[in-house]
């Protein structure tokens, strides 16, 4: 793999044929005007791109399953302004060609950065019950290893190694601005923010391809979640029950919507917050992402799915 051509290189390639190892995140048989295509997305540590195999692709899917290692044959094109690869050779990897860790995309923070940032806000919590809730569950190192190292989604946002904690530090500083702003329980605000994702470590599972759990498909991580919180402060003699209600309230309806599977609509100041701080920054970092996966001469990002649009780019002359 010395000749590997990072993804976040690939631009400079245009009109080139190019050789590697890439990991295939994505992989989706599609109808085209006469047969079928194969669409990919291809992905390493410095980003991801997407790639289509024209001929026999029927043929060619059979060969691997998406979470696999390929090497693959290409060339570089260029696509309504975006970088993609042309596949005209395709196999599946065998593990001892390739180190994993290349293809893992990660935070671009460290991970003990955003450890010592967590548990900073942890400490910042001086109501007794709420920071003994905290330490029960964070304190335990064999799940804190797994939150560490857990993303926050699927697709969308922070859909890397440790994406959770990442989107969750970012969560918890924005409501803590917030929180400067309208009156608000800091230490209710800010515990929620740290547990409103905590079931994700039981959501996803998969190293290599992001996926669903049978309980993150079948439960939820909103109602796994608040089932961690129940169970846990139970273990703390006289925790006050409107605390815990307010608490639970906070989780279960962050998504906002009955559309986006909240379990329930924000109906306090503390839950309202939270849900637009949480979808500011899953939102932002979404387009982020976007952004940076466009070629330094994109004037456009690929079409976001989720928010059925196009984002224009913006480069500072």
């Amino acid at each position: 793999m010395d000749n590997q051509t990072p993804i976040a290189e690939l631009h400079l390639k245009t009109g080139e044929e190019v050789v590697g190892f890439y990991l295939a995140a994505e992989k989706e048989l599609r109808d085209g005007k006469n047969e079928q295509y194969l669409r990919l997305k291809l992905q390493d540590r410095s980003g991801s791109i997407s790639a289509n195999v024209w001929k026999e692709a029927k043929k060619c899917a059979d060969l691997f399953d998406a979470g696999d290692v390929v090497k693959i044959k290409g060339n570089v094109v260029s696509f309504k302004g975006q970088t993609q690869v042309s596949i005209t050779q395709l196999r599946f990897a065998d593990k001892s060609e390739y180190r994993i860790e290349d293809f893992l995309a990660r935070s671009k923070i460290a991970p003990e950065v955003l450890a010592e940032r967590f548990f900073a806000f942890v400490d910042k919590v001086e109501q007794a019950h709420l920071n003994k809730l905290l330490h029960l569950i964070f304190d335990d190192k064999e799940f804190f290893s797994r939150y560490l190292d857990a993303p926050a989604a699927k697709g969308w946002h922070h859909n890397y190694v440790h994406g959770l904690i990442e989107h969750t530090v970012s969560v918890a500083s924005i409501c803590e601005f917030a929180a400067t702003m309208y009156p608000v329980n800091y230490d209710l605000l800010v515990t929620g923010a740290l547990l409103h994702d905590v079931a994700k470590v039981m959501e996803y599972e998969g190293k290599t391809n992001i996926e669903f759990s049978d309980a993150g498909r079948l439960i939820g991580h909103l109602s796994m979640s608040d089932q961690l919180v129940c169970e846990t402060a139970a273990r703390i003699p006289g925790f006050p029950e409107e605390l815990l209600i307010n608490l639970r309230h906070l989780i279960l309806a962050h998504h906002g919507e009955y559309e986006k599977a909240s379990v329930r609509l924000p109906q306090t100041l503390e839950a309202l917050l939270l849900h637009l701080c949480d979808n500011l920054d899953a939102q932002a970092v979404g387009v982020s992402q976007l952004i940076d996966a466009s070629p330094p001469n994109a004037v456009w990002t690929e079409f976001d799915r989720l928010n059925n649009r196009y984002y224009k780019i913006f480069r500072p002359i």
